[in-house]
């Protein structure tokens, strides 16, 4: 059981590297143009939209800062702890 438990909380941590990447991009002026630093920055992009996209829709932007992606953060991590406690009680 401890072997599904590391997974699980390994499956979290990469996912929210993915969504810290994608928070920091989103500092850039604009997407980059190479091919191969356009093709990370979509990829960053598209795996996490799904994710961003109910929060975007509750939590409106304050002026010119989106705090959904800290909620989304927040309730990732809340999750990770969530599904770790009922891998640990088993």
């Amino acid at each position: 059981m401890d072997v599904l438990i590391d997974y699980v909380n390994a499956l979290f941590t990469i996912f929210l590297v993915i969504l810290l990447i994608r928070i920091l991009l989103s500092w850039l002026p604009s997407a980059p143009v190479g091919r191969v630093t356009g093709a990370l920055y979509r990829f960053f992009h598209e795996s996490t939209d799904w994710y961003l996209r109910p929060f975007r829709r509750v939590i409106p932007p304050v002026g010119m800062f989106d705090l959904s992606p800290i909620v989304a953060l927040i309730v990732l991590y809340v999750a990770n702890a969530v599904a770790v406690r009922v891998l640990e009680a088993f």
